[in-house]
Parts: C-alpha cells; structure tokens; sequence
C-alpha cells in the first residue's frame, strides 16, 4: 500500500509508471506490505483464471515475503512501479519501503524489483508485443516468468 501521494501517468521507462504528487524526503517510508488492502493470492490459483485474468496477475504481481506459495497483488498505484538498477526507493526490507534520496513532485517513483524477488525477469514489454503480428491460429506469444511490481 502506498504511503504518500501518487498519480500514474506515461513513463520513459515503460507504458505507465507511477509519480510522486508531493515531495518525498529521503528516507521516508512510501509503501508497506498490507496484507487487509492488497490481495493476496495462492499460485496455485492462478491456474483457475482465464488467459487475460492470468496475464494481468502475473504482470502485476509479486511473490510474497514470507511465504513463496502465495503472490501479492497490489490493489493501489504501487502495482505501476517500474524496475531500475538505479532506483529512488529502497525495498530490502520487503514489508516496507524507504526513499533513497528526495523525489521531487513529478518525478517517478522507481524500485529494483530483485530486491523483493530474487528470480525476477523482465516481462516483455505490451506494447511491444501486442503491436507485433501474430501467428494465425492466435498463439505464439510467449511470458517471461512473474516477477514484476510493473
């Protein structure tokens, strides 16, 4: 659950990010782990959901902390935070999360998405895929595996 103020809007980085609507001072605490407001999922259960159910679980999902048979999905703008290897948060502790310098109004609001999943992979991009032609019987997309916060 996000602790400050957030919009999403376009991001350099990739389709949508989410922004700081406020000044962010370093070191404060900008999201924790709510277990009563974001929803918490089986794995297993993902196997119930049909293909785009799917797909959008496992772009906006993340493994949780303390129990790696169940995913995380985020229920605020937090779930639009995008990856960098130079982020402006930090989520080591993986129930909360601090500023790592001051974020200014505007600006995005980043994380490493390795801290809180080790395995993680980059998705492919939607709008990269999307746009690219198909193979006529509809299939020959494929995923990376879940790991994204974004």
């Amino acid at each position: 659950m996000m602790l400050v103020p957030t919009y999403v809007a376009k991001s350099g980085i990739e389709g949508v990010g989410i922004f700081a609507a406020a000044p962010i001072a370093k070191g404060a605490p900008i999201w924790q782990f709510d277990a009563e407001f974001d929803r918490v999922l089986p794995k297993a259960a993902l196997d119930a959901y049909p293909d785009h159910v799917r797909d959008f679980i496992t772009r906006y999902s993340y493994r949780h902390h303390d129990d790696e048979s169940l995913i995380v999905l985020e229920m605020d703008n937090g779930r639009f935070m995008n990856h960098s290897e130079a982020p402006n948060t930090d989520f080591t502790p993986q129930t909360v999360a601090y500023a790592l310098r001051d974020i200014a109004p505007g600006e995005e609001i980043t994380c490493n998405y390795c801290e809180f999943d080790p395995t993680f992979s980059l998705l492919p991009s939607p709008e990269r895929e999307f746009a690219r032609p198909r193979a006529v019987n509809g299939h020959g997309r494929g995923r990376a595996k879940v790991a994204a916060r974004a």
